[in-house]
């Protein structure tokens, strides 16, 4: 019979002074990197900040993460996969036609930005700005990243396509692509004017050029 796989051993140094447990506290520092990195970027952004807001003692950071590097592609992948699950929920609802799902989405993202006070944008978005200062595996998983979207958004308007809200000759894959390079810069012109008006603005240029 076959043994029981033996539990992971806990990497070594310092316990945090909190009481959480070692995943508990690499999650909290994932979340308030993710907070700080959407705002400011990566080189604006102080490990030491990310380690004093969460309560983890300075000088541990190396006992969650072995690099800087690691600790960003960490926030990437967990921001990755909440936006993922958006747009799954959005795109995804069989209770509106396939245009209204997106609208859905970007309406929700609209709502967003203007519950943070447009402090926050998007996180793959601002990286993105700052690539000549990213490791190449950041860069490499930017990429991805946006290719990942862009087939989500593809499918949604396939599928319009097949309910004939858009005409069977619409190169689904080409409008995404221009979906997702014109949406970034929607969000980042709507941070400096403070109005979602930009973002607006481009979906509905979007939806002129669908049809």
């Amino acid at each position: 019979m076959d043994q029981p796989a033996p539990l992971p051993r806990r990497p070594r140094g310092r316990p945090p002074r909190h009481g959480h447990s070692y995943a508990d506290t690499r999650e909290l520092l994932i979340r308030r990197g993710t907070e700080l990195l959407t705002e400011r970027g990566v080189s604006a952004t102080a490990l030491d900040e990310v380690l004093k807001s969460v309560g983890v003692p300075k000088g541990s950071f190396y006992h969650y993460f072995p690099n800087k590097d690691a600790f960003v592609l960490a926030t990437l992948d967990s921001y990755a996969a909440y936006l993922s699950r958006k747009l799954d929920r959005h795109l995804g609802d069989a209770k509106l036609a396939p245009l209204a799902r997106l609208q859905s989405f970007v309406d929700d993202a609209c709502d967003g930005v203007e519950r943070h006070a447009f402090a926050r944008g998007c996180l793959v978005g601002n990286l993105g700005q700052e690539v000549g200062c990213l490791d190449t595996k950041i860069q490499q998983r930017l990429e991805e990243i946006f290719l990942d979207w862009e087939a989500r958004v593809a499918d949604c308007l396939q599928a319009a396509v097949a309910a004939d809200e858009l005409p069977a000759t619409t190169d689904c894959a080409a409008m995404s692509h221009a979906f997702w390079i014109g949406w970034e810069g929607a969000i980042l012109r709507a941070r400096l004017m403070r109005s979602t008006e930009p973002m607006r603005a481009f979906f509905r240029f979007f939806m002129a050029a669908l049809r």
